[in-house]
């Protein structure tokens, strides 16, 4: 008989996969500082309690960081990587008016690299702390022959909860109410595969600083939606502006009913250089133009609302009739 094969040498290290599980629990205990876990982290399964809730309903979403995921590899920002993951999905979570409660990861590579997963896991962990969201579990996958060494697979999962009676209501929204826009920190994780194109053919152009700037990553919006909580501010509807920019992601909410807004333009001159090379018309379909996030209110929470977050600013009203167009500020 021929010699006999270990999985460590098909590819998968099971001792060091176990092994990181323990490095990293002093971040993921970082993540425990507001809520915490009905049981302990690492069993198969992880469990929250909601009897604080009254009438819980629970919200779950799921993202990616797309292929923004390349450069951000390529300049050694996996900890902004991992703040992306985590704003994409928590983001739409609080959409609803919910609470983030917990977050969960999906890490697939070729081979494992212990300091490369924990940088993506502190990432992670910074963002889950500010907004007190728990990383209660994820996979490491090791995939030797499937995913190529250079590559990282990267999915995150959040669960969180609302009382009924405090879920955001977009059918609501009526004729006259306001828009209000709130800064974006960069493209976020949308729009990539145009910027990566871009920068394939005039990469010339921009310097490393200027690239590791665009790759700011996705902004919490938890702040703008804790504001509206404590401030008794009551949004019709919250959007999270990513791929489809404000024109898809608010005729979603609007269903019969549009807009015409005006944003300001959007100061970031590595940004703008890029901007250059884009069509004049696709941009606005491809990234969130300096617009990361829009709150819906009535026209009486509109200062109250502007005051919530940095960068809030009225961006239009609801009208009449289908459709979303967006002009830039001269």
């Amino acid at each position: 008989m021929g010699n006999k094969v270990t999985y460590q040498e098909a590819g998968v290290d099971t001792r060091a996969a176990a092994a990181l599980v323990n490095e990293i629990k002093a971040d993921v205990s970082r993540t425990q500082k507001q809520r915490k876990l009905h049981n302990s982290f690492g069993l198969f399964a992880a469990a929250f309690d909601l009897s604080e809730y009254k009438n819980p309903v629970i919200v779950t979403g799921c993202d990616g960081v797309g292929t923004k995921l390349e450069l951000l590899l390529e300049h050694g920002m996996e900890a902004e990587a991992g703040k992306d993951l985590v704003a994409m999905s928590v983001n739409d979570i609080i959409t609803t008016g919910g609470d983030p409660l917990m977050f969960l990861d999906y890490i697939g590579i070729e081979k494992l690299q212990p300091e490369r997963i924990k940088k993506l896991i502190s990432g992670m962990c910074d963002y889950l702390e500010d907004c007190g969201c728990i990383l209660a579990g994820g996979e490491t996958a090791e995939m030797p022959g499937l995913v190529p060494a250079d590559v990282v697979e990267l999915s995150g999962f959040c669960i969180g909860a609302v009382e009924k009676g405090d879920l955001i209501q977009p059918d609501t929204i009526t004729e006259g109410d306001v828009l209000v826009g709130y800064g974006s920190d960069g493209f976020h994780a949308n729009g990539w595969s145009l910027c990566r194109r871009i920068l394939a053919e005039h990469g010339s152009e921009f310097n490393a600083d200027e690239i590791k700037a665009m790759l700011a990553p996705t902004r919490l919006y938890d702040d703008v939606t804790k504001a509206f909580k404590t401030g008794g501010i009551r949004a019709r509807a919250f959007a999270h502006i990513t791929g489809g920019g404000l024109p898809e992601n608010l005729e979603r909410l609007l269903r019969g009913m549009g807009a015409d807004l005006t944003i300001p333009f959007w100061e970031n001159e590595p940004i703008q250089k890029l901007l250059a090379h884009s069509d004049p018309q696709d941009r606005f379909n491809a990234f969130n133009m300096g617009i990361g996030w829009v709150a819906i209110v009535s026209p009486d929470d509109a200062d109250a609302a502007c005051a919530a977050g940095p960068g809030g600013v009225v961006l239009g009203t609801i009208r009449s009739g289908d459709g979303v167009s967006v002009t830039v500020q001269s």
